[in-house]
């Protein structure tokens, strides 16, 4: 047995090990209980723009369902704040994006000016700048219906599409999500299309200045260098916007809408992402596509398919998230007492390798030849796997069994670590979708104010991938693992925690970090690993649960801090239990909450936003979060304390 796996084996008192018993049986009943068709898909929901968005297409495709939007209005009125704005998540300040979108939706829907939660909506605007301090999405989005001038977006002409490689900007300088925001993007800036709506529908009363003043709303920060030399340049390209000759226009659109249509291949959508699914829309409509084009009408469908509809209420998901889901749910019921060859872990197995991408994507430019063999984040999107899907995926197989006595499951598995080897960066860290994509002086521009232009290595990702190749019997010595761990170290923050870029916040990449310490062999004497565990132990509220609220990414001193969930307090004793004694009481507290706060039915119940798209600007409430992580916590804690070892401590014995 692993000793860093393993922890200190104690014996739980009779009582305490019927109660934690009990709550992972239940726990396992209600998990496999969502399982459908051999796969588990959870509702992803996102803040009020992407729901308000759904409104601005159907307004564009000039489509009109009325029970629908009544339900989306509903949802939107519900997400209002008591000041009336709308929040980026649960229980967050207002943002100014946020809230025009939603006011704007409600109107395009009837909303009266005179209705309260609309009046209270325009007070808290006013009170703040007015609309014309929103984000560039934003921006964009009241330009296509006349609110504001496009001269007041950032250039972005469609000729970029013929920039060399080696220029400061290039497409394979972004990250795959702004890829597949731009390309279409380029196109509905060169058309620059204003959609007609009534005067009552106009939001011009959100404006402190009048729209129709406004042409510019990018400050030159003289201080900020890099920043005034964009801003610059940006202005520079506006003028000569018009004087491009027709003929290299045309050229450039032609290639903008042909890449667009190739990453469109599928039913996944582009990207499999709302808002890139969005332009692509609109773009197809603004080069003359007919309705029944095959890619306008897959696109289509695949943008009301992430609408989630009840009795009540409607919303509208960013994307799906199969994958994720299914691997996260198998890495949490194989540790589990459920035997694996249950015929649900089984079809787990083959779901998971019938969705494993061997299509060379985008990813492929910077590394041309390295072989495919990864798994995205939803049903369909061969353009783009990721390392995070793909190394929780193959650690669920892993645990699963899926490699022992099946050649043709080994085989497919080595693809996958071949390919995420092939991924690592130079700096000794993994990003999600490609490599070397970290050239931050892109975040700069004027069109990048949501800061996540570029796709870098991070600490819970590269940890993810260091966990996933101990489990194949490597040590600190195999070289990845070497360099990877170098990365962790010179990352780690000064109160020991690491941070985390795809879930809030420090707690969550403390917890993958210390799962990656713990299953490498890592010392955890070592003066950095015991950092890191006190630091995650003074995090603890006083229910014994964890909690960080996602204004940590604004405020480090925030970092740690929040209500308990169950998802955080799951990865907090996770990643105390893979790197710290399992009779710590500060693990027995973590796992008396989890039993504590388990509903009748088997799950937990958690409103926060423990998910992370863009920090500061997108956050997600991932629904599966809170039933297969405290079930993966529990399931860990019960084994260690049985004098067991985890599945994942036997699968790295099997390859010692």
């Amino acid at each position: 047995m692993n000793s860093a796996i393993s922890s200190t084996i104690v014996q739980q008192k009779p009582r305490q090990a019927e109660k934690s018993a009990e709550s992972l049986s239940r726990g396992t009943e209600s998990l496999m209980h969502t399982m459908r068709d051999n796969h588990w898909c959870f509702e992803l929901e996102a803040d009020v723009t992407i729901p308000s968005e759904y409104i601005f297409l159907q307004r564009i495709l000039k489509r009109n369902n009325l029970v629908l939007e009544e339900k989306i209005g509903a949802y939107l009125r519900r997400r209002q704040n008591v000041n009336g704005s709308w929040a980026l998540y649960e229980d967050g300040p207002g943002d100014m994006s946020a809230t025009v979108k939603a006011y704007f939706a409600l109107k395009l829907m009837g909303h009266s000016i005179d209705d309260i939660h609309m009046v209270s909506a325009r007070k808290w605007v006013l009170q703040n700048g007015g609309a014309e301090a929103v984000n560039v999405f934003t921006r964009i989005t009241l330009a296509l219906f006349g609110q504001l001038s496009w001269k007041t977006v950032p250039a972005m002409p469609v000729e970029m599409m013929f920039l060399p490689k080696w220029w400061f900007f290039h497409l394979s300088k972004v990250s795959y999500w702004s890829r597949c925001v731009i390309v279409p993007l380029l196109v509905i800036f060169a058309k620059r299309p204003v959609y007609a709506i009534t005067s009552e529908q106009s939001i011009s009363e959100l404006f402190v200045q009048s729209p129709s003043s406004l042409t510019t709303l990018d400050e030159i920060n003289w201080r900020q260098p890099v920043n005034a030399g964009f801003v610059l340049l940006d202005r520079g390209l506006k003028f000569v916007n018009n004087l491009v000759p027709r003929i290299i226009r045309e050229r450039a659109l032609v290639k903008a809408e042909r890449w667009t249509r190739e990453h469109c291949a599928g039913d996944g959508g582009i990207g499999g992402i709302f808002p890139a699914m969005v332009n692509a829309v609109i773009a197809f409509k603004l080069t003359g596509a007919e309705e029944d084009d095959p890619d306008l009408v897959r696109t289509v469908k695949a943008i009301d398919e992430l609408v989630i509809e009840a009795d009540e209420e409607a919303y509208c998901q960013p994307c799906l998230s199969p994958v994720w889901d299914t691997c996260l749910a198998l890495n949490a019921v194989t540790e589990t007492e459920l035997p694996l060859e249950d015929p649900r872990i089984k079809g787990a197995v083959q779901w998971l390798f019938q969705h494993q991408v061997f299509e060379k994507g985008d990813w492929s430019e910077k590394v041309p030849r390295l072989s495919s063999g990864g798994w995205a984040f939803q049903y369909e999107n061969t353009k783009y796997p990721d390392v995070d899907d793909t190394s929780m995926v193959l650690m669920a197989l892993l645990r699963a069994g899926a490699h022992e006595n099946d050649q043709k499951a080994r085989e497919l598995i080595d693809k996958a670590v071949n390919w995420i080897l092939g991924m690592q960066n130079p700096d000794g860290g993994w990003a999600a979708f490609d490599v070397d994509n970290n050239a931050e002086y892109l975040n700069k521009i004027p069109f990048a104010d949501h800061g996540a232009l570029v796709d870098p290595s991070t600490a819970d990702l590269t940890a993810r991938c260091i966990e996933m190749l101990g489990m194949l019997g490597h040590d600190k010595n195999f070289p990845p693992i070497r360099d990877g761990l170098e990365f962790l170290k010179r990352n780690q923050e000064s109160n020991g925690s690491w941070y985390g870029r795809w879930g809030v916040n420090y707690v969550y990449g403390t917890w993958s970090v210390l799962a990656a310490i713990g299953g490498i062999g890592e010392e955890r004497e070592k003066a950095y690993v015991q950092k890191a565990l006190r630091w995650l132990e003074g995090a603890q509220n006083e229910d014994g649960g964890w909690g960080e609220s996602c204004n940590s990414y604004d405020d480090k001193r925030m970092a740690g801090i929040g209500v308990s969930t169950p998802s955080q307090t799951a990865w907090a004793l996770l990643g105390l239990m893979a790197a710290g004694p399992i009779d710590s009481p500060f693990v027995k507290r973590g796992i008396d909450y989890l039993i504590a706060h388990q509903n009748n039915d088997g799950g937990w119940d958690e409103e926060m936003y423990t998910g992370t798209g863009f920090p500061r600007v997108f956050y997600l409430r991932y629904h599966g979060y809170r039933a297969y992580f405290p079930l993966w916590a529990l399931a860990n804690y019960q084994r260690l304390t049985n004098g067991m070892p985890t599945r994942q401590a036997d699968v790295i014995s099997s390859f010692l």
